[in-house]
């Protein structure tokens, strides 16, 4: 094989690597993208009560000019352009709805400007911290999952390698052997057309001493022949197992954990995405039904209004912002194509060879990993349900109905009693102070075992794929001792057939579904039962 050869094979079969690495950094733009963009909801949902709390004296007009403000600021935004083309985040919505509904304002008491500024803008800014606490946690977790996949790449990259180079060894020792026995076969010929009789006496010793060294360079040559040969058996093995290995792990991430990195609570027993969204959309909905608590008891004739508000934040769904999100940066989530066998100078071997003498070893293995997996199911299980306890105190946390605030308004309290009152339920400072900590501290638990668990069921997948591999090439091994059929034999050839690409992978359009659907469609393979959803 020619080195320019050489080098063609090496940068096509690293030519995913490359565009898996890419891949992992534009997923983490997206991510912190969407991070920035709930920082800015907040921050101006922040202001917004702030302002209203300050102009609630002023009645309609102040407020008009308010909610004319956030509108035009709205309309320059990209979410805005979103709108119209059906890709605006339930959040978002909600945020609309507040604005339509500020504008039917005309007057208000000093009740709400005492909840706006010591209940609402609080709870806003806890979110606001939240979230940067939270995405920097599942940064970490994901940069560790980034760092695994390419680790995982670079070592199928190294075997490849390593399987070529022995390849190739054994090509060179074959053609040497070949040249050894046309050499041998040309002396017999020599000794057939000459007569024994005809040699000198001398020349006899010299004729068999010819003999003798050929056969002893054939028999050398022989030798380092089987050699090189099992040598690159092994190393082929090596690298078909490897192949499957990284297909199986990165299928596992685009598959399942991307989707956990963005959708908090979609999928049922230890979702990613509730390391990055943990309890955000819960807490959003609780700060808003807070707002719409102390507006339902001001005024019974603003009712109609806030019904739509309470409906969009009762649909404050997950699940549709994170088909939205996918769907918007369709390309960045999608998986890449599988690792396919690179063969080497014409290899037709292109599956696990389970012959003597490496069928042995190959056995060991089997049962070795199968021994290995069972143990770590069973631990990983253990920390499953650790994390299924830890999320359901999480859940309690962060679903307590704490919004309503109608003993607020009672008509025989007067402004100081009310104020009390306020301060002395759920956002008074001891509270918030133990709340906050019993928060923070579960948090801390849980990422230390979700970051165990994520360790252990990557390990799993990528023995799973071995011993399944394993356990297909062995099945007509194992038949064989039993006397029950022949010894297997070599792979057959493969039929050279090119997969080609699904035509929907970058479509804007995804057949009229979501992002989540078509990555499920073309893993071809059902996900494993989870966590039910929060």
């Amino acid at each position: 094989m020619s080195w320019k050869t050489y080098l063609a094979c090496a940068k096509h079969s690293y030519f995913p690597q490359i565009e898996i690495r890419t891949q992992l950094v534009e997923q983490f733009k997206c991510l912190e993208q969407q991070s920035e963009s709930r920082l800015q909801l907040l921050q101006d949902l922040q202001e917004f009560f702030r302002r209203k709390a300050e102009i609630e004296l002023e009645y309609s007009r102040s407020l008009e000019k308010l909610a004319e403000r956030f509108s035009s600021k709205i309309r320059s935004s990209r979410e805005h352009q979103f709108k119209k083309d059906q890709y605006l985040l339930s959040p978002v919505n909600c945020w609309y709805l507040v604005l339509h509904q500020t504008r039917r304002e005309s007057r208000d008491h000093a009740t709400l400007n005492d909840i706006f500024m010591n209940n609402v803008i609080v709870r806003l800014s806890q979110i606001s911290e939240d979230v940067i606490r939270l995405f920097k946690k599942s940064k970490e977790i994901g940069l560790q999952m980034h760092e695994e996949l390419l680790k995982v790449t670079n070592e199928l990259y190294t075997v490849m390698k390593t399987y070529h180079m022995y390849h190739a060894e054994s090509i060179s020792a074959e053609s040497k052997l070949k040249e050894a026995e046309k050499q041998e076969e040309k002396q017999f010929n020599k000794s057939g057309d000459l007569s024994m009789n005809l040699l000198r006496h001398e020349d006899r010793p010299q004729r068999r001493s010819s003999v003798k060294k050929i056969e002893k360079m054939k028999e050398k040559r022989q030798a380092k022949y089987s050699e090189n040969k099992l040598k690159c058996t092994k190393a082929r093995n090596d690298y078909l197992l490897n192949l499957a290995a990284t297909n199986a792990a990165i299928s596992k991430y685009y598959i399942h954990d991307v989707s956990d990195l963005i959708d908090p609570t979609a999928f049922c027993r230890v979702p990613l995405s509730k390391c990055c969204d943990l309890g955000f959309h819960a807490s959003l909905a609780r700060t808003f039904r807070t707002y719409l608590s102390a507006e339902y008891n001001l005024e019974t004739s603003r009712h109609e209004g806030l019904d739509v508000i309470e409906n969009a934040v009762d649909n404050l769904d997950s699940r549709s912002d994170k088909h939205t999100v996918m769907d918007m940066c369709n390309q960045v989530f999608c998986p890449p194509l599988k690792f396919e066998f690179q063969p080497h100078m014409g290899d037709e071997v292109c599956q696990v060879s389970a012959q003597q003498p490496v069928q042995t070893e190959l056995l060991m293995r089997y049962h070795q990993l199968q021994s290995r997996l069972a143990t770590l199911k069973i631990e990983n299980e253990e920390v499953r349900k650790t994390l299924d306890a830890t999320m359901q105190t999480l859940q309690d946390m962060l679903t307590v109905e704490d919004f309503d605030v109608s003993d607020a308004f009672q008509h025989s309290r007067s402004t100081e009693s009310v104020k009390s009152a306020a301060s002395e339920t759920y956002m008074s400072k001891i509270n918030i102070a133990k709340r906050r900590a019993n928060q923070q501290e579960t948090e801390m638990f849980y990422f230390t075992k979700f970051k165990e668990y994520v360790n252990g069921s990557n390990l799993i997948t990528k023995l799973q794929a071995k011993h399944d591999l394993l356990k297909q090439t062995l099945g007509e091994g194992e038949r064989a001792e039993c006397g029950t059929t022949r010894p297997p034999c070599l792979p057959p050839k493969p039929q050279k057939m090119r997969r080609p690409r699904p035509l929907s992978v970058c479509s804007h359009k995804l057949f009229n579904g979501c992002m989540e659907a078509f990555i499920k469609v073309l893993a071809g393979e059902p996900r494993s039962p989870r966590m039910r959803p929060m």
